[in-house]
């Protein structure tokens, strides 16, 4: 055994918003192409499929070493943990993710064994990791992964004690409504759902976190904002509207039109990092880090804001 007297280190899982590729190609030469210009248009199409994971691929390499080489010198980078600043940081690459080739990419669960990959990881870290406090997990995430943040506090309280969901997905049936056929076309591919929201909803609904409010037990804060160009305000305020009629206490802020859209606290302004700040005061009440952020009066007082 090897002892340490330093503090268990909190756990903050960061579950990324998800990146589609999409791909089209022309469906013929002429008004009665032949069969056999059909399959080399066919060939042609899944050749630029797999060149864009192959793409996605080489991408992800470069970032993994631009973040080696931007903070290597001050802090510990693996692709299981990054430590810092009292907490232990994890960013799970859950099915269907980007960057790893087309089979990874296809195995895609879109709302399901997706956010089974990232409460793997967390207790993949827990077991793992004598320097983590298992009492002391939260789960935070934007968009797509603002909606796997969820359906883990979900699914299972027990195991995190803290959640935000930044401009979550929230209403998979709502959502098919207002996108266009080229974005339900990735829920409709024969190796995601499969089928489309108006087929079977009740599936879309299982993989919606609204449907799934009634589980809530612990702190919760969910962020949304007007002029967001991704994430509609209509699918977060459904969630926020469930969440009260099922009698849950939780915080939440709908902001009005915050510069930056979908993307409003990451962006180096002071109202994002303002935004930002009141994510880390909230989820430092419940996980306590031994180096939390100075508060947002804090910095105020102090003429940094």
């Amino acid at each position: 055994m090897v002892r340490t007297k330093l503090r268990p280190a909190a756990l903050a899982l960061c579950a990324a918003a998800s990146a589609f590729v999409l791909w089209s190609a022309v469906s013929g030469f002429g008004q009665a192409a032949a069969s056999d210009e059909s399959r080399e248009l066919s060939f042609l199409k899944r050749q630029f499929e797999e060149l864009s994971h192959r793409l996605d691929q080489v991408e992800k390499s470069v970032d993994d070493i631009l973040w080696f080489d931007r903070v290597g010198d001050v802090a510990f980078v693996d692709k299981v943990r990054i430590v810092g600043q009292g907490y232990v940081v994890v960013a799970p690459e859950y099915r269907g993710s980007t960057g790893y080739g087309a089979g990874i990419y296809r195995l895609v669960d879109y709302g399901g064994l997706e956010n089974e990959d990232v409460y793997a990881a967390r207790n993949f870290v827990v077991e793992n990791y004598g320097f983590v406090d298992k009492d002391r997990v939260g789960i935070v995430g934007w968009s797509h992964g603002g909606l796997i943040a969820l359906m883990n506090a979900f699914n299972h309280p027990e195991s995190y004690q803290a959640c935000f969901a930044g401009n979550p997905v929230s209403d998979l049936v709502a959502r098919m409504g207002y996108k266009d056929q080229s974005y339900r076309d990735e829920f409709e591919a024969p190796y995601s759902i499969g089928q489309s929201a108006e087929a079977n909803v009740r599936e879309y609904r299982r993989r919606s976190p609204v449907t799934h409010v009634d589980k809530l037990r612990i702190p919760l804060l969910v962020h949304t904002n007007t002029n967001d160009e991704d994430v509609n305000v209509l699918e977060v305020e459904h969630l926020i509207q469930a969440l009260k009629a099922a009698g849950k206490k939780f915080e939440y802020e709908i902001f009005q039109d915050a510069p930056g859209g979908h993307s409003m606290d990451r962006l180096d302004i002071r109202n994002a990092k303002t935004i930002r700040l009141k994510i880390y005061d909230f989820l430092a009440r419940y996980l306590k880090p031994p180096r939390p952020f100075k508060s947002l009066e804090d910095l105020q007082r102090a003429g940094y804001l």
